[in-house]
C-alpha cells in the first residue's frame, strides 16, 4: 500500500476538511443542518477519495478516485457559495475556504494530468 499521507494534495485536502468544520458553527440552526451535513460530506470526500484511490494499487484506479475528489471539490465550492448567499456564512470565511478549495482543485488537476501523459 502506498502512503497517501505523503501526498501534498492529500495534506491540503485534509486541512480543507478540518477547516470546513469551522463552517459548522455557523450552521447550528435547524434550517442550516442539511447544508452543514452536505458541506461536511463533500469536504471529507475529497481527502477520503485520495486516500482510497492511493491504496487501490493501480494508476487507473487512483486516477478514477482523483476524479471523484475533483467532483467533491466542485460540490464543496457550491455548498460554500450557497451558505454564503443564504447569509449563514461570513464572507471572509467563505473567501478563505474557497481559496483552499481552489488550491486543492489545481493540485488534483495537475496530478491527474501528470498521470494521463
Amino acid at each position: 500500500m502506498q502512503d497517501y499521507r505523503k501526498l501534498q494534495v492529500w495534506q491540503k485536502a485534509h486541512k480543507l476538511a478540518l477547516s470546513s468544520y469551522d463552517v459548522s458553527a455557523y450552521l447550528q440552526k435547524p434550517e442550516g443542518w442539511p447544508l452543514r451535513d452536505q458541506l461536511l460530506r463533500a469536504a471529507i470526500s475529497i481527502a477520503s477519495n485520495i486516500a482510497e484511490g492511493r491504496g487501490r494499487g493501480s494508476d487507473p484506479d487512483f486516477r478514477r478516485f482523483l476524479w471523484h475528489s475533483l467532483g467533491s471539490c466542485n460540490e464543496l465550492e457550491y455548498d460554500l457559495l450557497l451558505a454564503r448567499d443564504l447569509k449563514f456564512l461570513p464572507v471572509a470565511l467563505h473567501t478563505r475556504l474557497t481559496g483552499q478549495v481552489e488550491e486543492v482543485r489545481r493540485m488534483l488537476v495537475g496530478l491527474i494530468q501528470s498521470m494521463t501523459t
